[in-house]
């Protein structure tokens, strides 16, 4: 069920509503989003249905009418799947799927899929499986028809056990057994991190697709796989990494979404004690996406959610080289100005400037100012270490007294 392979994209519809939470331009980029979900999951995107809604309809989540426009458009078009843009229930799922007749998924379950696709270890199956397994369980009711009751015995008689509460027994004995699985492992990996010492550790966070795994290539001298795709990295990375002479742990974890699936918070927290154990935060930012500052909103919120949002953090603004202000018409006067126009010298002037220090505009990829992120990380990690260790402070100069060429 893990196993990659090279499949036809599959051909599929994306549908979203817009209400007073999620207005249209809301509604757009979460589309786009899902569309580079979809892609990264192997498939391909025909056509967008929205629809303005006061809220989801219970039945069937949009309305009849949009209903049959998407229903039309599937058989003439010979379409295999119907993504929704939200969480679907289990009454939501089966009602759709009788008058939709194909695949229906929804984010949650997209998400899922993808993971799914991109674990490597036995850990991180496991943690999918189980965010499989609960995701599930809700939604058995339906998928089983072929027989009512099982068939008894001698001493079975009776009305016996559905089909159904059969199912549900096995995934609730699975999950339980998926559950003490991760604890053991948890086990192992804390004592592997109790056996790195008293080093200094770092980690990279941030949202999917950011640069992550690049930037972790680039300091650490290694080959962690990147991609330009949605959750390319899912297993935590950990590397020894020297500046000069001054070494730390860097890890690199899995990116943040938003609307991630809760089975998937609840499942991943115990990947992300990474997080929850660094001395040191590096929150990885695109800022050459348009609603960079919406990404920082959704991982400090993910950060707050695992208490890890009191730790120093440094910004690192990635991909300088790829950011394009939107061009901005002086002469248009229904044209109004905002942070869409800014170059980047002007967001530096914006709240980054009350990060001082702590906001640092690279681009991994071509490694621009890799020298001001290496001087920075050094410092902050010297002093977490002299705190630590406060007679080791001769061991590691300032920074600008070293012979940068070694580096080299």
């Amino acid at each position: 069920m893990l196993e990659k392979k090279d499949v036809n994209l599959e051909r599929a519809v994306l549908i979203g509503i817009i209400t007073k939470e999620q207005d249209e331009e809301q509604s757009k980029e979460y589309l786009d989003e899902l569309e580079f979900l979809t892609y990264t999951a192997g498939g391909e995107v025909v056509k967008r249905f929205t629809q303005k809604m006061e809220m989801p309809n219970p039945k069937t989540f949009i309305g009849t009418g949009k209903m049959a426009d998407v229903q039309q458009f599937i058989e003439e078009n010979d379409i295999g799947t119907a993504i929704f843009d939200d969480e679907l229930s289990a009454a939501q799922e089966r009602n759709i799927s009788k008058i939709l007749n194909c695949k229906v998924l929804d984010r949650t379950n997209l998400i899922l899929d993808i993971f799914a696709q991109r674990a490597q270890t036995s850990y991180a199956r496991t943690q999918v499986e189980l965010a499989q397994c609960e995701y599930l369980l809700p939604r058995l009711r339906g998928m089983w028809t072929h027989l009512e009751r099982q068939k008894g015995g001698i001493g079975m008689r009776g009305p016996g056990e559905t089909e159904i509460e059969t199912d549900r027994r096995i995934v609730r004995e699975r999950i339980a057994l998926l559950k003490a699985k991760i604890k053991t492992i948890d086990k192992q990996m804390s004592v592997q991190r109790g056996n790195r010492g008293a080093m200094v550790r770092v980690a990279l966070v941030g949202y999917t697709n950011v640069g992550k795994s690049t930037l972790m290539n680039v300091i650490s001298k290694s080959d962690v796989f990147a991609e330009n795709k949605l959750f390319a990295t899912l297993d935590t990375t950990v590397r020894k990494v020297v500046i000069h002479n001054l070494p730390f742990l860097l890890s690199d974890t899995v990116g943040f979404i938003r609307k991630l699936p809760t089975q998937l918070v609840d499942s991943f927290k115990s990947t992300l004690d990474e997080v929850r154990e660094a001395d040191l935060l590096l929150h990885v930012v695109d800022i050459s996406h348009p609603n960079f500052e919406d990404h920082i909103a959704s991982v400090e919120k993910i950060l707050g959610e695992i208490k890890g949002a009191d730790k120093p953090t440094i910004m690192v603004f990635n991909k300088i080289d790829a950011y394009q202000a939107e061009p901005f018409d002086e002469t248009d006067l229904q044209e109004v100005r905002n942070s869409t126009h800014y170059s980047l010298d002007e967001w530096k002037r914006t709240w980054m400037n009350k990060l001082g220090e702590n906001a640092l505009f690279i681009s991994a990829l071509n490694k621009e100012n890799l020298e001001d992120f290496r001087k920075r990380v050094y410092d902050e990690v010297r002093e977490i270490h002299v705190t630590r260790f406060p007679y080791n402070h001769f061991l590691y100069p300032d920074y600008n007294d070293l012979d940068i060429s070694e580096e080299e």
